[in-house]
């Protein structure tokens, strides 16, 4: 019998863990009677939910009359790792019922599984059974809580758990969740503190650590931090690690500082596909859609799988050229792999026809989705939007408020376009209370740019200057250069001068906006100003990029293209 203990547990620690040699593993401890012991129970339980075979695993646990803690662990997760929460639960009210107390394991297993769920609730449930049994400071169960709390969004929960730690049960994992979480929430500054306090004690930063600090950069103004973390990585040798530059890639695109992005990628030895999506959504951002198409070009020449994150940036990129002939071959490569189905792709393909004139294409693509979110409607609203039919674009709005879908900012974007294209004042008027009355959504930059297009385009120019005057401040240039296209668009002058100068402060370098107000000095005979402009344009040397085509590009031409990129 001893003999039968030694190659078993041999057989348990060097067999591959698919779900026929588990089988036969369970197979031999039955025929050796050793299945109602516990511990050769749990590890069987244990290998059958890495191989998918759950109905085994319960099965095996029913049939063991003498159950441990560990044994009733397993089950609970392998039903959490399943996708059971629900079951998972159902078990530990079983154990609880039992004369098993659950330990740190079982309460830090489901903490894990009611983050996996987003069930917030059930969480502080779980965490509130593991303090009434004594383990709510455990290091395993805090560290599962602090993981926990910071990926849901509620980093003031997972800090008072955190604090309520000693110093030496705060290991890396925990710091770095806590890091994460800020960074999630885009308050890089306390991510930073954080930092700050977690170096002075003397913990040394991973990978992770780095990255958690990255992922709250998302903005120009913040590149200089950016570059200090960068300095950080290079300094750590942490450059070179693939999830550490990617994320790097990420926070220069996210920044819109495509030379940093392009140098940190050329770099990687073996990029992956977070850096490849990175690069396509980054030019995307700046509005350069061709080079996000050489991207995903050059990314299939190398063969490279591709997800759904992936074909929907480069449909963006595909929207923002209005040329359907490179969204058509991508549709094409998804019904080939079996994409057509995600939420994700289709609202991008429904984006992407309608804003590229084939509004038709996105209708039928809409009409026969079988689940549709928010972002799937506020991309059909708007291309409705675009071609001028607001009353259906209104009557899709109603239906998502019928349904119970809840409108975001985007939507009243989306609205806000059918009321300009279609010279609806009064209605945009009322969609832009509704917003913020009804709904309690913070009108943005895009919302007040609409509303001047929607004021000015009626010859309503002073309601528009006052309606811009009245907006927090500082005003967006945005907003100012769309009154100074209304003014362009309605030969007004003297207020273009005016917008003009303000303008001109905020965004010395631009010359845009020196044409603009030459070609209205123009239509109003204001020969000798529009002379004076054009100088100072000269001057200052500002000119136009000249455009570059990437039609018909080999792999080589892509690579040196892009080298320059």
């Amino acid at each position: 019998m001893l003999i039968n203990f030694r190659s078993i547990l041999a057989e348990l620690s060097v067999s591959p863990q698919t779900l026929l040699s588990t089988k036969r593993l369970h197979a031999v401890i039955t025929r050796t009677h050793l299945s109602s012991d516990p511990f050769y129970a749990t590890r069987v339980v244990q290998r059958y939910a890495m191989s998918n075979g759950l109905a085994y695993a319960r099965r095996l646990f029913d049939e063991t009359p003498r159950r441990s803690v560990f044994l009733w662990n397993s089950i609970i997760r392998a039903y959490a790792r399943a996708g059971d929460f629900d079951e998972a639960f159902s078990m530990f009210g079983q154990m609880v019922r039992s004369e098993i107390r659950p330990d740190n394991f079982t309460y830090a297993c489901l903490t894990r599984a009611c983050c996996d769920r987003a069930d917030l609730g059930r969480l502080k449930i779980v965490q509130g059974g593991a303090v009434v049994s004594g383990l709510g400071w455990d290091s395993i169960c805090s560290s599962a809580l602090v993981t926990a709390y910071s990926r849901l969004g509620h980093v003031d929960e997972a800090s008072r758990v955190f604090y309520a730690m000693p110093e030496s049960d705060q290991d890396l994992v925990m710091w770095n969740s806590m890091i994460s979480g800020y960074g999630h929430l885009c308050e890089w500054d306390k991510g930073l503190k954080l930092f700050s306090e977690m170096r002075s004690l003397g913990r040394l930063p991973d990978g992770y650590t780095l990255v958690g600090l990255i992922s709250g950069l998302a903005d120009m103004s913040l590149i200089g931090v950016g570059q200090s973390i960068h300095g950080l990585c290079l300094k750590s040798c942490l450059d070179s690690d693939a999830y550490v530059g990617a994320a790097l890639v990420s926070m220069y695109a996210r920044c819109t500082c495509m030379d940093s992005a392009c140098k940190v990628f050329g770099g990687l030895s073996q990029p992956d596909l977070v850096a490849w999506s990175a690069l396509v959504m980054g030019y995307c951002l700046c509005g350069d859609g061709e080079k996000a198409l050489l991207v995903f070009r050059k990314l299939t020449i190398e063969c490279r799988m591709v997800d759904r994150v992936l074909i929907s940036s480069v449909l963006v990129a595909i929207a923002q050229l209005a040329n359907v002939r490179p969204g058509k071959e991508i549709h094409g490569f998804v019904l080939r792999h079996g994409l057509e189905s995600d939420i994700m792709v289709s609202s991008a393909f429904v984006d992407m026809y309608s804003k590229c004139g084939f509004l038709d294409e996105g209708m039928h693509i809409f009409e026969h989705m079988s689940d549709r979110n928010i972002i799937t409607y506020n991309s059909i609203i708007l291309g409705l939007g675009l071609h001028g039919l607001a009353s259906q674009a209104f009557q899709l709005f109603e239906e998502i408020l019928r349904i119970g879908v809840y409108p975001d900012q985007c939507t009243f974007s989306a609205l806000l376009c059918a009321c300009c294209h279609a010279g609806l004042i009064e209605d945009g008027k009322q969609i832009f209370r509704r917003m913020e009355d009804e709904f309690c959504l913070q009108p943005g930059t895009k919302h007040y740019v609409y509303m001047v297009k929607l004021l000015g385009a009626a010859g309503e120019l002073e309601e528009a200057f006052n309606f811009v005057q009245s907006l927090p401040q500082p005003v967006d240039p945005g907003v100012w250069g769309a009154l100074l296209s209304c003014c362009e668009m309605c030969g007004n002058s003297t207020m273009a001068g005016i917008i003009a100068q303000q303008l001109f402060q905020m965004e010395p370098e631009k010359g845009a906006y020196r044409v603009m107000l030459s070609k209205t000095y123009a239509s109003d005979g204001r020969w000798s100003d529009v002379k004076k402009l054009r100088d100072e344009i000269i001057d200052g040397r500002q000119k136009r990029i000249p455009g570059l085509s990437w039609i018909g590009c080999s792999g080589n031409q892509i690579d040196n293209k892009l080298s320059t990129c």
